[in-house]
């Protein structure tokens, strides 16, 4: 079937939409592959707390979901404090009259460095982010995953092809992303046999976002002593791929932020109800 029939076959099945009535929390959702996943839940009929520590961008996202008839609330705050994760498990269950039915782990950036150049902060920053702060949240959760009602939950953990086969670089970021998997794995043994709760892992290739694009782009976040860490990819070494940027990838091009928050739809839904524990590649074929 084409794509729009199959949209319509599942609308036939799901007239509310795949997620209708469920709550979601989507963390790192003010911007990028996280805003649009906030968008595409909304509209299969999620109630989506948005999370992100740019509260403008964060509370934007929220309204433009509310505008256009979906439902949505502004949570922002700093991932990595333990009581703004107590704050955001509270509101969403508030939200939600008393449940929470997804967690998507979608914060997290890049601070790269070579092996010898590495400081103890870039490496810290990185293990802080994409792991220790999804696992606060995850844990902060538990009591509305862990309810034998039948309803589904899932959680679903952002990684990165670097955590598969390592890049150049990335030692922290590749470190911390390949422990997403046993990560995910691990809730999904815990979870999965008394509470029925799938977890799974979404492994992005070349998306293309802030992370991607050209450093001197400006790009930045802001570190945990308040510094500013330039993001993206130095212009001259995305010169000098030059045509061959994508020969590697099958399908000749990075995917969209759209393209890859639907893959975290699509693993959240109800079409990938017995699937769980697992690492979805979504590269474009890179890697196979």
């Amino acid at each position: 079937m084409t794509d729009r029939v199959s949209q319509i076959a599942s609308h036939l099945n799901h007239p509310k939409g795949l997620l209708a009535g469920q709550v979601a929390i989507i963390t790192g959702s003010g911007q990028g592959i996280g805003a649009e996943a906030a968008r595409l839940f909304a509209n299969e009929g999620a109630k989506v707390v948005v999370a992100d520590i740019d509260a403008k961008k964060c509370e934007d996202v929220t309204a433009g979901i509310n505008n256009s008839g979906g439902q949505a609330i502004s949570v922002p705050g700093d991932i990595l404090n333990r009581e703004y994760i107590d704050k955001l498990v509270k509101e969403a269950a508030t939200f939600g009259n008393g449940k929470i039915n997804i967690i998507v782990n979608n914060a997290g950036y890049t601070w790269d460095g070579v092996i010898h150049k590495m400081s103890d902060k870039q490496w810290e920053a990185m293990i802080a982010i994409h792991c220790t702060a999804p696992f606060n949240l995850v844990r902060a959760a538990a009591p509305f995953f862990r309810v034998k009602d039948g309803a589904p939950r899932c959680i679903v953990n952002v990684s990165s092809t670097s955590g598969i086969h390592g890049n150049a670089g990335q030692l922290n970021y590749a470190l911390a992303k390949a422990g997403v998997t046993g990560f995910t794995k691990t809730i999904a043994k815990e979870w999965g046999p008394v509470f029925g709760v799938r977890a799974n892992t979404v492994a992005f290739g070349h998306i293309l976002t802030r992370l991607t694009a050209a450093k001197e782009a400006g790009a930045f976040v802001t570190g945990p002593d308040g510094e500013r860490i330039a993001i993206g990819i130095p212009q001259q070494q995305i010169q000098a791929r030059g045509d061959s940027a994508h020969a590697d990838i099958p399908l000749r091009r990075p995917g969209t932020a759209t393209e890859a928050a639907n893959s975290i739809l699509a693993v959240a839904s109800p079409l990938f109800s017995y699937v769980t524990g697992q690492t979805i590649m979504v590269t474009g074929g890179r890697n196979m």
